[in-house]
């Protein structure tokens, strides 16, 4: 039996449904999320921009038939809608002899009945075509540590940390075990074997899950957001056992992160985190998402990449983390880069306009400086 047929005997099989309709319309699109909200016509999400679809606006009486039909499949779902206000539940549909996997969340504001619904991507781009540094693949071939992708919501690092899971199950055999909220790729089973559980839906949360997961066996642990501090000790202490843990959390800049993580502790903790990072981080990969000028391609990233050389072992033992963006700067040997550095070569292979990276550049003299071929990494700063 078949993951999708597996899948279908838990999620249940239906006729179609009039909210089918919309489902394949963002499919056609391409797009990433479907929401329906009372007033308005339904909007897709497409390369990251919001669009209304061309359409009247869904009245409450409309919603109610899109919606409900979708809830009375399981009694459990209608159950929790009734006690909570509001629901989420995996909905799969099939499209073209192909089955797509959606994760939908229903939800009640100002009287009036929602939803959104999110994509699940069923193809993982490989690096190439995310326009991601090949020296990410480095990054995959540790047997052990912790690496962290740091950016905002929406930057893209769910899509980065997947591709770079499924450059190790075309290569390695090894047991991936991924913690996902909400599950937003679904991998298929090559060299490595793979279980993907979804908070809420498999496991009640991070830390319970992180505590089941290292006694699964796993090679590998992708653990979906560094939220708390219970969290990020489980994923350290899974790493400092023999682990490869990948993590995502919320930080601007790879040296800015390494102040997120410390936040997360009282102050008397800071010392003894400090040595768990340089004992056993790996990389931090700080991304942003930008438009691009490239016919074809909607977005591409921009990339922070700080490996943990020596010299960055020594800054953050020294509690020097000023000196830190100075290090990745002049360290390209080591396999880092700056922003600075990622924008240039985005704007010279014309994969965004000049304006677009000066928008976004930590330091726009810098950015200006290096796109007159003016090499600022120079050492004798550290």
């Amino acid at each position: 039996m078949s993951t999708a047929e597996i899948d279908k005997s838990f999620l249940g099989t239906h006729q179609d449904l009039e909210i089918d309709k919309l489902f394949r319309t963002l499919i056609k699109l391409e797009g990433s999320d479907l929401h329906l909200k009372v007033g308005l016509p339904p909007h897709v999400r497409v390369n990251g921009v919001l669009r209304p679809l061309n359409r009247p606006p869904i009245d409450d009486e409309e919603m109610v038939r899109l919606i409900f039909p979708m809830i009375n499949l399981q009694d459990r779902r209608r159950r929790i809608f009734e006690e909570d206000g509001g629901v989420d539940f995996a909905y799969m549909l099939d499209v073209e002899d192909k089955t797509w996997r959606f994760r939908v969340n229903v939800l009640q504001q100002m009287g009036h009945i929602g939803l959104v619904a999110r994509r699940v991507n069923n193809k993982i781009p490989n690096f190439e075509q995310l326009h991601l540094p090949p020296s990410l693949a480095e990054l995959c071939k540790f047997a052990q540590g912790m690496i962290l992708l740091a950016g905002i919501t929406g930057s893209g690092k769910s899509t980065t940390i997947a591709s770079m899971l499924e450059w190790i199950n075309q290569r390695y055999r090894k047991h991936v075990l991924t913690l996902e909220d909400p599950i937003e790729y679904t991998f298929t089973d090559d060299k490595c074997l793979i279980n993907q559980r979804e908070i809420g839906m498999d496991v009640k949360d991070f830390m319970i899950g992180m505590k089941h997961a290292v006694r699964e066996d796993p090679d590998v642990i992708l653990v979906g957001e560094m939220r708390d501090r219970e969290t990020f000790e489980t994923a350290i202490q899974a790493a400092e056992t023999g682990h490869l843990v990948f993590g995502t959390i919320h930080a601007s800049t790879a040296a800015s992160t390494i102040g997120r993580i410390l936040d997360l502790f009282p102050q008397a903790m800071h010392s003894a985190i400090r040595s768990a990072l340089v004992f056993n981080m790996r990389a931090i990969i700080a991304q942003k998402l930008l438009p691009s000028i490239k016919a074809g391609v909607g977005r591409v990233p921009t990339c922070e990449i700080m490996t943990f050389s020596p010299t960055i072992r020594k800054l953050l033992l020294e509690q020097q983390d000023d000196k830190l963006a100075d290090a990745i700067r002049i360290s390209k040997d080591a396999g880092m880069q700056d922003f600075t550095m990622s924008l240039k070569d985005l704007v010279e292979r014309e994969m965004i306009d000049r304006p677009t990276a000066f928008e976004v550049a930590p330091n726009a003299e810098a950015l200006k400086m290096a796109l007159k071929g003016i090499d600022l990494r120079e050492a004798g700063i550290l």
